[in-house]
């Protein structure tokens, strides 16, 4: 039996700890692909070798050469540049764009049949560019943020009551960091709701920490973080290597769903949703109630989702 291959692009921090979390829950055999064939090579060989230690078996492969991903049953996309200082938005947006779309092109020429995980910022209109440059349909192209933004909203929250992460469960919509729609109506302790343990303030305190969890990583190390985005796309990818059919929050294909562009077939946008993952990508959204707080939150979320994909269209019109 042929098993499962993920390949991972991209292999800075966030793509090599990628690669370890599929490593070692052996989800696979593992091709790490990177513009710098030595790093590919020497990281996917150093984790190779904790293999013995670690108690995982599996094939892992660094390369330069896509031909080596051929086949990929899912590809995690973590190509791309971190906004530096003096760079406009368009400008950051302008250079992934072209990163992107050159990687999503010879993902499709080589595994036209992959669930493709983006991570690439800024996220939504990276997950955008993909699409349209993968010709995939909108079920196999799915964006992570939403895993991360609950993973840090779950943390926090364990923080301030001081107990288990694994009792919290939440939910968030919305886009990346201050496009964050926090849910906290639909967040529980083990099945109590959140608002019987803690105030108001404590959780809007959790929430905003979650928005510029981000940020605050960054100040401290002076790099983004990857940790914990790297192990949101292996959340995701068990999910559907697995078929798990797990409900996660991933920037996922829109039309009709939260209002996002009803009635205008194909003219959709990837919003973070919950969305019920499994061996066909991202098999269902699912739309749940929101107060006309939340609504309003949620729309002002979906704006700016419009605004990025307005950028990349104008800057590269063939994409539109």
């Amino acid at each position: 039996m042929r098993r499962t291959k993920i390949s991972v692009i991209g292999a800075g921090n966030t793509g090599a700890s990628c690669a370890v979390w599929a490593a070692s829950r052996e989800l696979g055999d593992v091709v790490l692909l990177d513009i710098s064939e030595g790093v590919a090579k020497g990281k996917a060989l150093d984790l190779l070798c904790s293999g013995p230690i670690e108690g995982f078996d599996c094939s892992i492969h660094g390369t330069s050469d896509y031909a080596d991903t051929a086949g990929s049953d899912v590809v995690i996309l973590t190509a791309g540049i971190p906004r530096k200082p003096g760079m406009s938005r368009d400008d950051l947006i302008q250079t992934n764009v072209k990163i992107v779309r050159s990687c999503a092109e010879q993902i499709a020429k080589f595994s036209p049949d992959a669930v493709l995980i983006v991570l690439s910022n800024p996220l939504d209109a990276m997950v955008y560019t993909a699409w349209k440059a993968s010709g995939f349909p909108t079920h196999r192209v799915i964006g992570q943020a939403g895993c991360l933004d609950v993973a840090r909203f779950r943390a926090f929250l364990a923080m301030k009551l001081n107990c288990s992460i694994e009792d919290i469960q939440a939910m968030l919509l919305g886009g990346h960091g201050d496009d964050m729609v926090p849910l906290p109506r639909y967040t529980s302790v083990h099945g109590i709701p959140v608002d019987q343990l803690l105030s108001k303030e404590e959780i809007n305190e959790c929430v905003e920490r979650a928005k510029a969890g981000g940020g605050e990583i960054v100040k401290l190390m002076g790099t983004s973080a990857y940790y914990a985005p790297a192990s949101g796309c292996i959340q995701m990818a068990e999910a559907i290597i697995k078929d798990k059919r797990r409900i996660l929050p991933c920037a996922a294909y829109c039309e009709n769903e939260f209002g996002v562009a009803p009635g205008q077939k194909g003219k959709g946008y990837f919003i973070g949703v919950p969305v019920i993952l499994g061996k066909n990508g991202a098999e269902k959204v699912i739309e749940i109630q929101l107060s006309a707080d939340e609504k309003v939150l949620m729309e002002t979320s979906i704006a700016h989702v419009k605004d990025l994909v307005k950028v990349v269209c104008d800057l590269f019109p063939d994409l539109a």
